[in-house]
């Protein structure tokens, strides 16, 4: 597209995980429009690290506060907004609930969820977020395997 300014951006965000009667179970946020199904994350604030934002991002969407337990990975993707067309990079990191509830989420998402990691993959409207997820789930399978053994 000729004529489009290149620029940068950068968000992090996080797989917020718990374990439920059938196995994990993430957190999902969901808009009504445009229809987003979604990992929740975000754009730093000025000084804020990486972690930091994360942390941030995902207790402001999801209304639960975490803790960070280890990096994920991270995904690149290009948007046009106007006249500018971004590379933008979203660096993803597994945490875990420390408190809060997910009734408090901010009003940025109509709706905040608890989901199995099936459903979770199935309702994620980018297929970036799905291999997100499924990393995180991996991570979480070999973890588990790990303590079993140990």
């Amino acid at each position: 597209m000729p004529g489009l300014r290149n620029a940068r951006a950068t968000s992090s965000g996080g797989v917020v995980h718990r374990i439920g009667d059938l196995g994990p179970e993430v957190v999902i946020v969901h808009r009504r429009r445009p229809l987003l199904w979604a990992l929740p994350k975000g754009t730093p604030d000025a000084g804020e690290t990486l972690e930091e934002t994360a942390l941030r991002e995902t207790r402001e969407e999801t209304g639960l506060d975490v803790a960070i337990e280890a990096p994920i990975t991270s995904i690149r993707y290009v948007f046009v907004r106007g006249s500018t067309r971004f590379n933008k990079t979203v660096h993803f990191f597994l945490m875990r609930p420390t408190g809060g509830g997910i009734e408090l989420h901010d009003a940025e998402f109509d709706d905040v969820r608890w989901a199995s990691g099936a459903e979770a993959l199935s309702l994620l409207t980018h297929a970036t977020e799905r291999s997100v997820l499924e990393r995180a789930l991996a991570m979480l399978a070999a973890a588990d395997v790990t303590e079993a053994s140990a």
